[in-house]
């Protein structure tokens, strides 16, 4: 039987994810701020955009849902926002400075063709941000969320997840995979632990989730084991 209520509620969110501490990688590479234009992949319903525009930028962004593109239409009118996948852009090549995903790109099954694409309408030495779950840390949570969510089997929620999470990385993953498609990639040390992910704790190992923070944070974690990657990748000369 499907948790109609925790599905609910991850669409009354501000935006999927953790929306803080994806602000504040944001502020922390100079966004909050300037004049560039920047497309986001993955943009729900608008809220990262809205940020973006309201620091200066002119903004777009694409997304798969289209009743979360529809709300970032309405709630956001004078800004772009398109029905179309990560893996052809509609895009003229080099036309922007920044690219954005957000728990976007462990969704995107090619990723070298997503890259390719990022690459192709970045400037050059344009910089693709980006943010995805650790392969290592994210398949058991997920096969819990699944779980939680949809009360599948143990099977059934792997094969979910591998249908959802269908790309995830490790830190070396991704290293190789951005060096092979012309990027620079370096890895930013953001910590994630804040209400939101105090929340997540909770509603998906009760009380234990809570205590489960104070012997095994993951602020502390070292890099390749951090539960969410921050890149911040710059497109290379051709």
């Amino acid at each position: 039987m499907v948790n109609q209520a925790l599905i609910e509620s991850e669409w009354n969110q501000v935006a999927w994810g953790n929306y803080e501490t994806n602000i504040q990688f944001l502020r922390l590479v100079g966004l909050d701020h300037g004049m560039r234009r920047i497309l986001e992949i993955g943009c729900g319903k608008g809220a990262i955009l809205s940020f973006l525009q309201h620091s200066g930028h002119t903004v777009s962004g694409i997304d798969m849902d289209r009743e979360a593109i529809a709300e970032c239409s309405a709630t956001h009118p004078d800004v772009e926002a398109k029905v179309v996948s990560g893996n052809v852009l509609p895009f003229d090549s080099g036309c922007f400075d920044v690219v954005l995903s957000l728990d976007v790109f462990e969704h995107i099954r090619d990723s070298d063709q997503h890259l390719r694409e990022v690459r192709r309408v970045l400037k050059p030495d344009g910089l693709y941000l980006l943010q995805t779950p650790n392969k290592w840390t994210n398949i058991p949570f997920e096969m819990l969320r699944q779980w939680k969510k949809f009360h599948t089997s143990p099977i059934g929620s792997y094969r979910s997840l591998l249908q959802d999470h269908c790309a995830l990385h490790s830190y070396s993953q991704l290293k190789a995979r951005f060096s092979r498609n012309g990027y620079r990639i370096h890895f930013v040390r953001m910590p994630v632990v804040n209400d939101y992910f105090r929340a997540k704790m909770r509603t998906y190992f009760g009380p234990v989730g809570p205590a489960l923070l104070l012997v095994m944070n993951p602020d502390r974690f070292p890099m390749p084991l951090q539960t969410n990657f921050y890149v911040v990748a710059i497109r290379l000369p051709d």
